[in-house]
């Protein structure tokens, strides 16, 4: 019973590093987006909901591994030189899931420094145009008056 466990846990590490070779992908992806002249945040967003999606199968996988863990940790403790083997490949595993988990956080990390000069460049953009804006009006409100002559005495008889 025990062996089929350990079974099912090292199959949910795997298909754990394969949802994190994915979201590395989506990262880079995002990168590209990014580092385009033009970016469209269109397919950002698609990215960004793929990747909602696959993390929301990580937190499942985990949730299930921590139960299933917490069920066999007492046997395995009890029962060490057993299964050794197969508690080393789990190791491995968990090593190798935390190895990913690093690298996607630094890419995670870049891309967010990536967005926000983006954004802060589009805030100045916005503010150039406001400044642009409001110094056309100003002239043309400027120049509608100068043929207008004001007068310059006040009849104050009636």
């Amino acid at each position: 019973m025990t062996e089929n466990y350990l079974q099912v846990l090292e199959e949910s590490l795997r298909k754990k590093l394969t949802i994190l070779d994915q979201l590395r992908e989506y990262s880079r992806l995002q990168q590209e987006v990014f580092q385009s002249d033009v970016p469209d945040l269109e397919q950002y967003d698609s990215y960004v909901d793929a990747k909602d999606k696959l993390i929301d199968e990580i937190m499942m996988l985990d949730n299930g591994f921590e139960t299933l863990y917490a069920n066999v940790s007492q046997e395995l403790k009890d029962n060490w030189d057993k299964y050794c083997d197969q508690i080393r490949i789990l190791q491995d595993l968990v090593r190798k899931v935390t190895e990913e988990s690093v690298a996607l956080q630094t890419q995670e990390a870049r891309n967010k420094t990536l967005v926000e000069n983006f954004f802060r460049g589009q805030r100045t953009a916005i503010g150039q145009g406001r400044k642009s804006s409001r110094a056309a009006y100003g002239y043309y409100k400027n120049m509608s008056n100068a043929g207008v002559e004001t007068s310059q005495f006040l009849d104050s008889k009636k």
